[in-house]
């Protein structure tokens, strides 16, 4: 089993170029993974205190249970991963996603590199590298759009907690990548390239 990591800051293109890898190498022979839904669950807590949560900090994901789905889908066994609830901030009680123990494992997350346990499982690691101004415009409209979030809501979440953990975690784990792709899903040659060495890589 081949496990890619993609990593990279909000809205810089990481499931883009997920899904476009995906779509390539034929989405039968490859299980996809969001970190996205590995968010620790916070459905005990009340609305004040779910919203006070930094959930730009490494630490707000359960990388424990998505290590513990790993092993089971090298170990050939599928797994169920939880699904998160965006607008409710805290998982659906009544839903999961299979995880199918196919040949390739594309992971993609904010932190995906930034958790030392979890980047040693990784056999390709990917950093999807994108201009600040165009990441922040598009978690706007994701946020809006996708997680009914008002545009004050955003503007002190990505000067609180967005921008600070980026400089802190994020960018760091640039460090960790095998490789860089500038812009994310409009990069065809990087994710050609990305592509062409997963199939090398499986002898494909």
């Amino acid at each position: 089993m081949l496990i890619i990591g993609i990593a990279g800051g909000t809205g810089s293109g990481k499931t883009t170029v997920a899904r476009s890898v995906i779509e390539r190498l034929g989405p039968d022979k490859v299980t996809f993974i969001s970190q996205d839904n590995y968010y620790k669950d916070h459905a005990h807590l009340n609305a004040e205190e779910r919203r006070a949560i930094n959930y730009d900090h490494p630490l707000v994901f359960d990388n424990e249970l998505l290590i513990e789905h790993l092993g089971l889908l090298r170990a050939g066994q599928a797994a169920y991963a939880p699904v998160y609830d965006f607008a409710a901030d805290g998982r659906y009680p009544d839903r999961t996603v299979e995880l199918k123990p196919n040949g390739i494992v594309i992971i993609e997350g904010l932190h995906v590199l930034s958790d030392e346990k979890l980047r040693a499982l990784l056999d390709i690691k990917v950093f999807v590298d994108t201009d600040p101004d165009v990441r922040i415009l598009r978690r706007v409209l994701r946020d809006i759009e996708e997680r009914g979030r008002s545009i004050q809501s955003i503007h002190k979440q990505y000067l609180t907690t967005v921008k600070p953990m980026h400089e802190a975690f994020i960018e760091p784990s640039k460090k960790y990548a095998d490789i860089i792709l500038p812009e994310g899903g409009k990069n065809e040659i990087g994710i050609q390239m990305l592509t062409v060495l997963t199939e090398k890589y499986l002898g494909g």
